[in-house]
């Protein structure tokens, strides 16, 4: 076995496919999300752990990583990928319960899951292991009319650099995989037409969610004296560079 992997966000989309792949590689993995029904249409084969989650709730998210801990006894890779949005929405219209729903599950969910990997990681015998944090490009260049998520992914990298400072003392490795575009469900809306910097709308092209999965398999099995500190996936044409 490569190891234990622990996956937030694993029903669908860059979670179902990192899930899937790190699964094929050989990995144990235990999937994290809201419902129990998406997480076993993901779980297939061996070496599956399904943990129904809230990663907004200290206590769920620790039930988390003591299930995993109960069936492997040990946590290798924590990719810290569950987040949320909302419908695009100007500043001066976007309300608390909008910011908060956000910010609780892209902010303080990312942070939870990766104190608690941090703990094991420090504790367990062999010491060590990496966490990998879904960022996005908006982590560097927002979207209009997205404040919380552009905050929240923002904020994210801070929470990376912090990780990677504080875990070199026990041998812990954190990266970010800031993702453009990767075809799921939540970015269907962009062959529709989403807005641009200049108040526009036009569609924006796509990739196949593979190719974040392969680009997380890569993190993933670096040998923990070598980290990719920041990876940018992103379909080739979309608008990125220069946006703005």
């Amino acid at each position: 076995m490569t190891g234990v992997a622990v996956v937030t966000g694993a029903g669908s989309g860059v979670g179902r496919a990192v899930a899937e792949t790190l699964l094929y590689a050989g990995y144990r993995v235990a999937l994290a999300g809201r419902r129990r029904e998406t997480l076993e249409e993901t779980a297939k084969g061996d070496g599956v752990l399904v943990v129904p989650t809230d990663v907004t709730d200290e206590a769920s998210v620790k039930a988390l990583f003591d299930a995993t801990l109960a069936e492997w006894g040990r946590i290798d890779v924590l990719f810290n990928n569950a987040g949320t949005n909302v419908p695009a929405t100007p500043v001066e219209d976007f309300t608390v319960e909008q910011w908060t729903k956000v910010v609780d599950t892209n902010l303080t969910g990312v942070f939870l899951c990766a104190r608690e990997a941090f703990r094991v990681m420090r504790d367990q015998d062999p010491q060590g292991g990496r966490i990998i944090n879904n960022g996005s490009i908006s982590a560097t260049t927002p979207r209009p009319n997205a404040i919380a998520y552009n905050a929240t992914k923002h904020a994210v990298t801070g929470i990376t650099k912090s990780l990677s400072l504080e875990g070199r003392r026990y041998g812990i490795a954190c990266g970010q995989i800031d993702i453009g575009n990767a075809a799921t469900p939540m970015t269907e809306r962009m062959s529709q037409g989403v807005m641009q910097a200049n108040g526009t709308k036009a569609p924006e092209p796509t990739m196949d969610v593979q190719n974040v999965a392969d680009a997380v398999r890569y993190m993933a099995g670096l040998p923990l004296n070598a980290n990719v500190q920041f990876m940018t996936v992103m379909a080739t044409t979309m608008p990125f560079i220069g946006r703005g």
